[in-house]
């Protein structure tokens, strides 16, 4: 049954359709956060273990956020590794293994990528589909990955 909530049912679909490229990009991220957290060695070696595992159990918690996200509006959520690279806006490195500073780029290049998408489906949500439930849960989204992003551009300063 589809949720009766005053958004149209082609709004609601294309939201759902825009969520779920939101949730491949985390669930990439996660992956790659928490291949750099078993991979990462050398100097700062425990803070930089430690912050990637702060990292990806946030985007962890935020993942199944917007998979029910995703359901509370009516739609079915992904979930195979093919739907997530398919819809991604990241790239993945198989069988790369950077150093310490080229995984913080990676991540923090990541991170700017996802925010610049987030704040455009924001405005898409508000504007196009009059969702300001999904607008106000992908700013909270996006302002995480901005304090994630602040956090490791720091270490280039």
């Amino acid at each position: 049954m589809q949720p009766h909530i005053g958004i149209s049912e082609k709004s609601l679909k294309s939201v759902t359709t825009l969520l779920s490229t939101v949730l491949a990009d985390a669930v990439v991220l996660y992956t790659k956060t928490r291949k750099f957290h078993w991979n990462v060695a050398g100097e700062s070696f425990m803070e930089l273990h430690l912050l990637f595992e702060k990292q990806y159990t946030e985007l962890e918690e935020a993942i199944d956020e917007i998979a029910e996200r995703i359901n509370k509006l009516g739609g079915k959520t992904i979930g195979t590794m093919k739907e997530f690279l398919d819809l991604t806006h990241l790239n993945e490195a198989p069988g790369k293994y950077p150093n310490r500073k080229e995984m913080l780029k990676e991540l923090l290049e990541d991170h700017e990528t996802i925010i610049v998408h987030l704040r455009k489906a924001v405005d898409e949500c508000q504007d196009e589909y009059k969702d300001a439930g999904t607008a106000d849960f992908l700013t909270g989204l996006m302002e995480q990955h901005e304090t994630n992003a602040w956090k490791l551009r720091r270490y280039f300063e």
